[in-house]
Parts: C-alpha cells; sequence; structure tokens
C-alpha cells in the first residue's frame, strides 16, 4: 500500500485515488485507537501551524477538525469571517496571504463558492483541506462516511465495500456530502443509489453511474446501507416540496419501515438531525445507526489526514 498521498492538498474526492482512501482509513484505524485511549493526545504535529478557515457557520465540522488538530499537538489559529476584513471588502487571497505571513502551514476552509478551495491552492503556498465548499463537495465527511461503512459492515474490522450497496436519501441536489459520498464510494467499488422527490435529485445525475428512485421502500429493500440526508431549507431558493410533514411521510425513516424490511440495514446520518423529518428518534437511536461513531470517526479521520498532509509539507 501506498505509505503517502498523491495529492498535495484535500480539495475533493475526485482529486483522490482509491489508494489515497485507503491510505487515510488505514491510518484513521490508528488514530481512533489514540483518541480512545487514556492519553489522548500525540506530539505528531508540535511544530505545525493550521488555520481554520470559515467563511460559512459550522458548528460539528469545526469543532471536529479543532479536536483533531488539538489531538496531534498542532499550534491553531481560529478566524470567523463574520468578524473579518473581508466585511470590509478584503478579497480572499488578500486574507489568507495575509494569514500566511504569520508562517501558517496547513489552511482548513469552509467557503459559500464551489472551487474556493481549488482557486485558494492555486494562489497560496500551503495546504489546503476543503471542509466544504458550497454545494459542491465535503471530502472529510465522505472519508468518515466510507470509514463508518466499512467498519459497520465488517463489525468493528475495515472491510472491502466492493459490490456493497448504498442508497443516500434525501435533498440530492443541495448536498456536497452526497457528491463527495457518490464519488467515494464508488472508487472502493460500492454501488449507489440516490432517493428522494424528483425537485431534489439533480436531473443528469445517472451520468455519474448512480442509479435514481423516488420509492423509498423500493430503495431500503435494495441497499446494504443507507445514508439519510439533511433537507436543506436554507440553500433552497424556492419551494421544492408541498411540506415537511409530507416530506417525512413519503423519505422519513421510521421504526415500522425500518422493521418491515427482509433484512437488517446500517442507518446513517452526516448531522445536524432533523429528528421527526427524515429520521425519527427511535431509528436514529437504534442499534442499527452508527450515527455517534460517525462523528468519533470524523476526528480520526481528521487527524489522519492531517497527519498524512503535514508528512508532504516536511518532505516538499
Amino acid at each position: 500500500m501506498n505509505k503517502e498521498l498523491s495529492a498535495n492538498h484535500l480539495l475533493g474526492i475526485k482529486q483522490l485515488s482509491a489508494a489515497d482512501i485507503c491510505l487515510i482509513h488505514e491510518t484513521t484505524v490508528h488514530f481512533k485507537k489514540i483518541i480512545n485511549r487514556n492519553i489522548r493526545k500525540v506530539p505528531t504535529l508540535r511544530d505545525i501551524t493550521i488555520v481554520n478557515l470559515f467563511f460559512e457557520n459550522s458548528t460539528r465540522t469545526k469543532l471536529s477538525f479543532e479536536l483533531a488538530e488539538k489531538r496531534l499537538s498542532a499550534d491553531i489559529i481560529n478566524f470567523s469571517a463574520s468578524s473579518s476584513s473581508v466585511k470590509k471588502g478584503e478579497t480572499l487571497v488578500d486574507t489568507v496571504k495575509n494569514i500566511l505571513a504569520m508562517k501558517v502551514d496547513i489552511v482548513v476552509m469552509r467557503h459559500p463558492d464551489p472551487g474556493a478551495a481549488m482557486f485558494l491552492s492555486e494562489h497560496i503556498d500551503a495546504r489546503i483541506v476543503n471542509a466544504g465548499d458550497g454545494t459542491h463537495e465535503h471530502p472529510t465527511q465522505a472519508l468518515l462516511d466510507s470509514f463508518s461503512i466499512r467498519e459497520a459492515l465488517g463489525n468493528d474490522e475495515l472491510i472491502d465495500i466492493a459490490g456493497k450497496k448504498v442508497v443516500i436519501v434525501g435533498d440530492i441536489m443541495h448536498s456536497r456530502v452526497a457528491l463527495s459520498n457518490i464519488f467515494c464510494l464508488q472508487k472502493l467499488g460500492a454501488e449507489v443509489m440516490v432517493c428522494g422527490p424528483a425537485t431534489l435529485i439533480p436531473k443528469h445525475i445517472e451520468s455519474l453511474g448512480v442509479k435514481v428512485t423516488h420509492d423509498l421502500k423500493k430503495a431500503l429493500n435494495w441497499c446494504d446501507v443507507a445514508n439519510m440526508l439533511r433537507v436543506q431549507l436554507e440553500r433552497q431558493e424556492m419551494k421544492l416540496f408541498p411540506s415537511l410533514r409530507e416530506y417525512s411521510m413519503l423519505y422519513g425513516l421510521n421504526k415500522t419501515l425500518l422493521d418491515s424490511l427482509d433484512k437488517e440495514i446500517v442507518v446513517m446520518h452526516p448531522g445536524p438531525i432533523n429528528r421527526g423529518v427524515e429520521i425519527t428518534s427511535e431509528v436514529a437511536d437504534s442499534e442499527q445507526s452508527v450515527i455517534l461513531e460517525q462523528v468519533q470517526n470524523g476526528v480520526a479521520v481528521r487527524m489522519a489526514v492531517l497527519y498524512l498532509l503535514a508528512s508532504k509539507l516536511r518532505q516538499g
């Protein structure tokens, strides 16, 4: 297996190879052991400075990255666009160049514009980690989701998921999580289906090699894993379905529906959960759910990504 990433940045799953993904997952296993022991901190990135550059509100992703950075003993700078010179008209490149003048090694960035991380990687001399760019990609979420699938289907051991079936349910059109998951799962050889109202599924998504259905029961009977997405009302410029109640009736996963299947499936959700909309509390808290494991795996995956990028930084 390769011992270093082929990419200098983590801009999206599209830029990674299957070998890169497997390397990140194998490294994650090591870091997961570390965060589950009594002393959870290692000096691995003691000489590395990381800036968390968030131009969009975030709680879970930002906290996960911060915790990963602290577990690795990195020096951290947190930057919030709402209280920065960006509000005064400063450009993205000028903002980051000023930060880099402080000798920053890695930039973790979330931005509302698709392609912002790619743009930044072409203009500054630092490693870039895309923490979500608009409705484009969210690579670390896909890495932790795919890791969680490999672990859940292997009963805590990482298994090959080639041929396994994963359905992504909900607001596919506005979800960067969905796109990154599709790329990641396909590179690992899994089959992917998307399910949701026709108004929330992009018109030509079949061109990515995924199956499409608007029937949730059919999708659940087909799959080994169901990844339930949040309805992103804040990204919708018009009303794309009659009501949350009707959406929940047609596309919400409840215990009755789960129990009606002739097999057990793994249930996932990238969070935050709208309980009672895309998933009920009974399902979210059930034994088939790996939602809390996803949160823990998120810290370990982000530790792995930062460690591997820092290793390339030291070599370069």
